[in-house]
């Protein structure tokens, strides 16, 4: 099949590979992208593994917290200069207030606006007209817990619990709650930082897994290897996955010498009772929203041409 240049743009951005690579392993995957980045990885060539995929829309994660409980909502709009808007920033505010007390989306769409008689739908409606440029509420989720804290973390915040990377951590404890909290915070940091893939081993997609064990062992044959040898690599380096993407597993980010689990273990000695982080959520802002994009000189040449 014919490879168009913007697929191999496409992989390159994903992978970082050089082009000529990017176009071979497309033509050895029939132009599927997701067979392809796996094509590059086994051979050692992508660059980019775990790359995130790219922002792709403007707007604001707002947060809002109570005793026990926070919520976490995307409000997305056209451009920047409009999530830097007084309005909007509002908007997001109350929506995410709104958030903590109906937890999720299609709950806080259906639910009123704070001082309004309309529902949240209706009044991003109405503000579609009265800013001017097309506002979407995306999504909303809660996390409580009946004992112990859920802290809240905004990264980069352009104002008090907005921003364009938000995250949740609950701690369940009949500890000091206020110490929770503190520690949950620097979890939620950490989890802003790292983009960890599940709480646990256990919870990660058993595709996924698949996926990365078909990945190592393909890589592991490549030395020239037993095929006993070979399984005993692939566990190892299974183990590694698991310690790269696993939240309790990763070395914490305030201190990389210790795994977040110990770091938790260490904390309950301020917290005074046992703890366990039953939950997280991170949102970023546009994440899997494919965003269009424009050739602007190409445009140019076009309207010369008309």
């Amino acid at each position: 099949m014919s490879i168009s240049a913007a697929q191999v743009k496409e992989l390159r951005d994903l992978t970082g590979a050089g082009m000529m690579d990017c176009k071979a392993a497309l033509n050895e995957t029939n132009g599927n992208m997701e067979e392809a980045v796996d094509w590059l990885r086994k051979k050692g060539i992508s660059k980019a593994d775990k790359k995130a995929g790219r922002t792709a829309a403007e707007g604001l994660i707002g947060v809002d917290a109570g005793v026990r409980e926070a919520a976490i909502i995307e409000v997305n709009s056209e451009t920047d200069f409009v999530a830097r808007n007084e309005q909007f920033q509002e908007l997001v505010r109350n929506i995410a207030k709104v958030a903590l007390a109906y937890g999720t989306t299609d709950a806080v769409a259906a639910a009123k606006y704070p001082g309004s008689d309309k529902t949240v739908t209706e009044t991003v409606k109405d503000a579609v007209g009265t800013i001017g440029e097309n506002i979407n509420f995306r999504r909303s989720a809660k996390l409580t817990v009946p004992h112990g804290a859920v802290a809240t973390y905004v990264h980069n915040a352009v104002a008090d619990g907005l921003g364009k990377l938000g995250v949740l951590v609950a701690i369940e404890t009949t500890g000091n709650e206020h110490a929770a909290n503190a520690f949950a915070r620097q979890v939620a940091m950490h989890v802003a930082a790292t983009n960890p893939m599940a709480l646990t081993a256990e919870q990660i997609d058993p595709a996924a897994v698949e996926r990365e064990k078909a990945i190592f062992a393909d890589q592991a044959r490549q030395t020239g290897k037993p095929e006993a040898i070979i399984e005993k690599m692939v566990e190892g380096r299974l183990r590694k996955f698991y310690e790269e993407v696993v939240l309790l597993k990763q070395a914490f980010v305030l201190n990389p010498d210790i795994t977040v689990e110990k770091a938790l273990k260490d904390a309950e000695k301020e917290i005074g009772a046992p703890a366990k982080i039953t939950a997280y959520l991170r949102f970023a802002l546009g994440e899997g929203i494919e965003k269009e994009t424009t050739d602007f000189a190409a445009e140019v040449a076009a309207a010369v041409k008309k």
